[in-house]
């Protein structure tokens, strides 16, 4: 296997020090360094590495336009700010300079390693995700419905559709984000609904609001289950939950998800049908760093 090679740029040869020590422990391969502009387009021109860490106060120059330079040489090469200063300001800045990561010093060995197998996974990764994702989240509705209504629901036949499709009434969807994006879609009518807020509240909901939050939290519980444990599979992976958004409405509409792997199932439950809709796509999802 290829060794992921990395080009260490910092004006401070302590931190040069230490960032390269821990790279290589890793089993990265330190091929540069730089501690200025001039040194960064020369080195980077020169080795042409998968990885740049960038420090963001450089004598004469700043981290931002430093990576500006290396992407100008070559687009593809991803860059992770390694600096002692992280705000919302900096951030945003670094997100809009297509920065790739961002760790705050003092580096910690095993967050720098991780953030780089992230960016860097390839195509095998991906089909790991594909293998697992379905079957995961199935047993991610499964359980929780388990524990929670002390009963077992039943899917329906797996398939692969990626087509509009009229709403019972009620859709609850969570975006998935991470080293890869995704959706995961239930919905359900209100009757359904209703009978499962009831069960879980042991009273009728107080309105229409309080039986929202009661399917949205359920949904965010199964979604979140079954994030951890595609996680504890595999680490690069670094899925998480968004919030749930919930539409209802007597002529919804489910869109076609934009996709490039989609797994859809109807489930049986005592309470009423639930359809479920789960995919992810290539691109990332989330800005890779620690915050």
């Amino acid at each position: 296997m290829k060794k992921i090679k990395v080009v260490i740029v910092d004006d401070s040869p302590f931190s040069i020090t230490l960032l390269r020590d821990m790279l290589t422990e890793s089993g990265f391969e330190v091929v540069g360094e730089a501690s200025s502009l001039e040194e960064t387009i020369e080195v980077v021109g020169k080795v042409r590495p998968d990885i740049v860490t960038m420090d963001m106060t450089m004598p004469g120059t700043d981290g931002f336009e430093c990576t500006r330079a290396v992407h100008s040489i070559d687009p593809n090469i991803n860059v992770i700010i390694v600096s002692s200063m992280m705000d919302d300001e900096i951030v945003r800045k670094a997100r809009k300079n297509h920065v790739s990561g961002y760790i705050q010093k003092p580096a910690d060995k095993e967050e720098l390693a991780l953030t780089i197998n992230r960016i860097t996974a390839n195509e095998e990764l991906y089909k790991e995700l594909e293998e697992l994702y379905y079957s995961v989240f199935k047993e991610g509705f499964l359980d929780v419905f388990n524990k929670m209504t002390k009963s077992i629901p039943k899917f329906g036949q797996e398939m692969a559709s990626n087509s509009e499709k009229a709403s019972k009434g009620i859709s609850i969807v969570m975006g998935v984000i991470g080293k890869y994006s995704g959706r995961l879609l239930f919905d359900m009518s209100y009757e359904t609904a209703d009978k499962l807020s009831n069960d879980l509240l042991r009273r009728a909901p107080k309105n229409s609001q309080e039986m929202f939050n009661v399917i949205g939290e359920i949904s965010n519980i199964i979604a979140g289950n079954a994030c951890s444990v595609m996680n504890k599979k595999n680490k690069l992976f670094g899925l998480r939950v968004a919030p749930p958004t919930i539409f209802h409405g007597s002529s919804l509409t489910i869109s076609k998800a934009e996709l490039e792997s989609i797994s859809v199932a109807n489930i049986e439950t005592n309470y009423g049908e639930i359809y479920m809709s789960i995919g992810f796509q290539r691109r990332s999802g989330e800005w890779t760093s620690s915050i």
